[in-house]
């Protein structure tokens, strides 16, 4: 008689605790959307001095840009971002880019969270007669500033540009994004 009782009291307390669903996610699978929009100031080597030619150009680029990071959750997050570098120019050369791709924290470490990239899009330039496809890979810092702001430490990005002669523009930005979602 007492063992029937534990056996009904042990599949009671199965179907009750299952019926609960009160168990927590870990925070490795939770499934939380987070989305950032933010503006930074980059500067870039262009890769291009004129005369068809692809060399260091005297004078770095100088521009702003925009980006918004959507975080699916730990492990899978996208980035788009448009950077325009208009400022500082050397025989009126400029460089636009949109690129789209995967980006991937390394670590949080307390307000600090290390990330790399790796990117796909396209690329403009007052030299080019329409676009150039465009790949990149890089990575940054981001510091947690509040619960709604992140500040980009720095980016730094390494671009191939699929023209002829082909292009390796590189550079590095600073930024501040807020959280919409």
């Amino acid at each position: 008689m007492l063992m029937k009782r534990s056996i009904v009291l042990l599949f009671a307390c199965l179907v009750l605790a299952a019926a609960a669903s009160a168990q927590v996610v870990e925070s490795a699978n939770a499934r939380r959307l987070r989305i950032y929009a933010g503006g930074e100031a980059s500067v870039f080597q262009p890769n291009y001095a004129g005369a068809g030619v692809a060399q260091t150009a005297p004078n770095r680029l100088y521009g702003w840009g925009v980006f918004v990071d959507a975080n699916f959750n730990r492990w899978v997050q996208i980035e788009a971002e448009m950077r325009q570098l208009t400022f500082n120019q050397y025989l009126g050369i400029t460089e636009t880019t949109y690129m789209v791709g995967e980006r991937l924290p390394i670590v949080h470490f307390k307000r600090f969270t290390p990330y790399g990239k790796a990117m796909i899009g396209l690329g403009s330039g007052s030299f080019l007669t329409g676009t150039a496809m465009a790949y990149s890979y890089g990575g940054g810092l981001d510091y947690r500033i509040s619960k709604k702001f992140v500040l980009r430490a720095f980016d730094i990005q390494f671009q191939n540009w699929q023209v002829t002669p082909s292009l390796h523009p590189y550079g590095a930005s600073v930024g501040l994004s807020y959280r919409v979602f």
